[in-house]
């Protein structure tokens, strides 16, 4: 056994793990920025995200919407900002309502496949989604140039293998397309994670549907 041999193409393979090392960024907080739609409208998304908590603004022509969570799934507030319509309203679910939710979200088994592409400058691996109800697919497209806290994707992509970057997002029985165009370390605006003092508080089934 060439000794030499070894012992160089051994550092050449721990250089290059440093590296990749060294290429990931790690965010315990920030933002995510993507583009989605509102009942066939386009809309922009943003997703603030802390450890414990995520607060998801979507802003369509006619105002806000709100989502708010807890890393522990323990608390979920829709906040609606529609000023043309006069309306100013929150819901927060109550237990049964979060039982009820999470009841309809997609139970999935993943399947890692070769196939790569670069989205939104991050380098993507595609992974297979299977629901487990009804056996629908889903491709995911996930990276690992970053690591990112649960609150950062959907918690039914929790244990995907990445951060989703390219994927279907599940909201009241609809699906959207949703590839996330920048992730940055930039810090919420103050009340970010609150509900309004002017706002009517209730619970979902109080917004009526919405």
């Amino acid at each position: 056994m060439n000794i030499k041999a070894l012992s160089a193409a051994l550092g050449v393979a721990l250089t290059t793990f440093a590296f990749t090392a060294n290429a990931q960024k790690t965010y315990t907080s920030g933002l995510a920025t993507y583009d989605t739609e509102v009942r066939g409208q386009p809309a922009e998304g943003k997703l603030y995200f802390t450890p414990d908590s995520a607060a998801t603004i979507v802003t369509f022509g006619a105002g806000t919407f709100k989502l708010l969570t807890t890393a522990k799934h323990t608390y979920l507030a829709v906040i609606l900002d529609i000023p043309v319509a006069g309306i100013k309203k929150a819901g927060v679910a109550t237990p049964g309502e979060l039982e009820e939710g999470a009841a309809a979200y997609p139970s999935f088994t993943f399947s890692p496949t070769t196939d790569t592409k670069t989205i939104s400058g991050f380098n993507c691996k595609r992974v297979v989604a299977k629901n487990s109800n009804g056996g629908k697919t889903y491709d995911i497209w996930v990276t690992n140039d970053v690591i990112v806290p649960n609150t950062a994707y959907p918690f039914y992509y929790s244990g995907i293998g990445g951060y989703p970057v390219q994927f279907t997002y599940f909201q009241q029985g609809q699906e959207l397309s949703i590839t996330i165009k920048t992730l940055t370390s930039s810090t919420a605006p103050a009340g970010t994670f609150a509900i309004g003092k002017d706002f009517e508080v209730g619970t979902m089934a109080d917004l009526g549907g919405n």
